[in-house]
């Protein structure tokens, strides 16, 4: 034996594959992986493990038995592989009220009952096509004339003709579809990425092209082969029958029904025999099997097409998975990211964090915010996200699922229609400080000075700045804080802003010169106690500093009715945030001011004080 011949049969591979809608699916003996190429161009490898039970490994094992396993097997799970990859480009429609009662009162997975149906409607076109109609035609024949006798070897091979005629028409009819010829065009790769491996060459688009697309263990054969092998199982049946039982003779009608029934019943055997030859043929490369290979490969011809280098890509990536999952059962299982409608994603995701005790309102401000749709429009969007949409967001919400607040993943949040870098050295800014932003931007005059103390982000900064510009009013915004983080992130959100802010980092008031019409503060009011009660996201992620209002909460209010009557003008305006029930408490403090107004946030707690000198 030369060496390369020896080379090609230890690479000889028991994997086999099936072409489906813009990919191709391998399988092996322990797994089987599916590659598609996603609408952004993408290959997207789907894998799954083989648990085979003891009774499914020892039917494996028994000749002709095994055949007919196998082919309903491969039926079954190619047409649950056909759905699923059509999943990828968003060929999935929204669930019908049908469709939800069945799953919700039947527990009936609706995808999978349709899945079982197309395989069932497609076993009784072929059926139809292969069985019914060559009989119906060839019995015509035998009314034309006495030459043709019933249940004869010429009957049955007759018959067989026929199905191989009709066999032909269909593949020809079908490859006037675009979606086909692509098919076939996959089918095409996997047998020469097959054929490359086997023949011991690295597995690259290049070397896979100089293969053949034609293969001894191409399904085409194998329905050639039944076609050829029914002929004969059919014409010994027949003739037992004839011989033996008599049951020919009840009339036209009932002897068509028990011809088609005998076809039925022996057909599993006849499938099983075809995948034993199959098997026999593959085995040998000999030239003297050639005439009886011969005529499966001229169908294949019909069955394959060339394909492009880009699909060889795709055939390798399947083929590539099965054999390392072989290789190794440490190999995980992989998913394919499919296209999803923003409203189902969007339900799904909600229904995940909700079971994770997250606020669902971060799973609508996630998508909304990368997908473009507006928050209230999440429900009725029909835009599909594509699959690396759907990737992005899965692993920001599966960070987000670890506890880390949502704005610091995505770097940045929306506060008064101005976009706000976050991240762990700034608070998150909430909804109620743009109702203090607001207040603080209804009181400014022309020439105001305004101090922003506590800036944090400096989100309060640039949005009174920015709209003091849109105003057309000439006013001066100093930011301090005594993080220089802190100072650093409002820099740049000033920056990114366009808002003229002088920033100072400063301990409360130090290193802050001058006097202010007005000075605006969130300080940090949770009572220290209360701390380790709050939210993970906010005790485990932001800043301590930036919440921790010592004792009772009002350490920092304290300092300000001490400190501030000496920067502001008079008639200024001191306007904070506080917590909740901390209000009437921060009044008291204020004593040395003229008056003080307390106003409340959208939930109608007691959340801002404004404290004029």
């Amino acid at each position: 034996m030369s060496k390369e011949k020896s080379k090609k049969q230890d690479n000889r591979t028991y994997i086999g594959g099936q072409a489906v809608l813009e990919g191709v699916m391998m399988r092996g003996k322990t797994a089987y992986a599916t590659a598609v190429r996603d609408p952004e161009g993408n290959i997207q490898v789907e894998s799954r493990r083989l648990n085979l039970s003891k009774g499914r490994r020892i039917v494996g094992k028994i000749p002709l038995v095994r055949g007919v396993v196998s082919f309903v097997s491969s039926l079954v799970t190619g047409s649950k592989i056909l759905m699923r990859s059509a999943e990828v480009y968003g060929d999935e429609a929204e669930p019908s009220k049908f469709e939800k009662w069945c799953d919700e009162k039947l527990h009936l997975n609706i995808m999978s009952a349709v899945s079982f149906i197309a395989t069932l409607l497609g076993v009784v076109l072929a059926v139809g096509l292969f069985i019914v109609l060559p009989m119906v035609l060839v019995n015509l024949l035998a009314d034309s004339g006495s030459w043709l006798v019933p249940r004869s070897i010429g009957y049955n091979l007759l018959q067989g003709l026929f199905r191989l005629i009709i066999f032909i028409l269909y593949i020809v009819a079908i490859t006037a579809m675009k979606d086909i010829r692509r098919v076939f065009m996959y089918h095409g790769a996997e047998h020469k990425t097959i054929t490359c491996f086997e023949k011991g060459m690295e597995l690259t688009p290049e070397n896979a092209k100089t293969c053949s697309r034609i293969h001894d263990r191409c399904g085409t054969t194998f329905l050639f082969l039944v076609m050829a092998i029914s002929i004969v199982v059919f014409s010994v049946i027949n003739w037992v029958c004839d011989a033996y039982l008599d049951i020919f003779h009840y009339g036209r009608v009932l002897n068509f029904l028990i011809e088609f029934a005998i076809k039925i019943l022996f057909l599993p055997l006849v499938a099983g025999i075809s995948y034993e030859v199959l098997k026999l043929l593959a085995k040998s490369q000999s030239k003297i099997l050639l005439p009886i290979k011969a005529p499966g490969f001229a169908l294949q011809k019909l069955t394959t097409r060339e394909p492009s280098e880009d699909m060889l890509e795709v055939a390798i990536a399947a083929f590539q998975k099965v054999y390392d999952m072989d290789a190794d059962p440490s190999v995980p299982e992989t998913d394919f990211v499919v296209s999803k409608s923003v409203k189902k994603y969007t339900e799904e995701l909600k229904a995940i964090f909700a079971e994770k005790g997250i606020d669902e309102s971060d799973a609508e401000w996630l998508v909304a915010v990368k997908s473009g749709v507006a928050r209230s429009e999440l429900a009725s969007a029909d835009k599909m996200l594509v699959p690396s949409q759907v990737r992005e967001m899965d692993e920001i919400a599966g960070v987000r699922m670890t506890g880390k607040p949502l704005w610091y993943i995505l770097g940045s949040t929306n506060f008064y229609g101005y976009e706000i870098k976050v991240d762990e050295r700034v608070l998150i800014p909430r909804p109620e400080t743009e109702l203090l932003t607001e207040m603080a931007i209804r009181s400014l005059e022309e020439g105001d000075k305004v101090l922003d103390l506590c800036t944090g982000s400096g989100c309060i900064a640039v949005a009174i700045a920015k709209e003091a510009a849109k105003q057309g009013k000439s006013v001066t915004v100093t930011a301090a804080d005594i993080s220089a983080g802190a100072i650093s992130v409002a820099e740049v959100n000033a920056k990114a802003n366009g808002a003229d802010i002088k920033f100072v980092q400063s301990d409360f008031l130090a290193n802050v010169r001058g006097k202010f019409n007005m000075i605006v503060c969130n300080p940090p009011y949770i009572k220290s106690g209360d701390i380790d009660a709050l939210q993970s996201e906010v005790k485990d992620f932001e800043p301590l500093s930036a919440l921790d209002g010592g004792e009772d909460g009002l350490d920092f209010y304290r300092r300000l009715a001490k400190d501030v009557p000496k920067k502001l003008v008079r008639g200024g305006a001191l306007l904070m945030e506080c917590g909740q029930g901390q209000a009437q408490e921060i009044v008291k403090l204020f004593k040395k001011f003229d008056y003080t107004i307390i106003s409340r946030d959208y939930s109608d707690v007691e959340r801002f004080v404004r404290a004029v000198l």
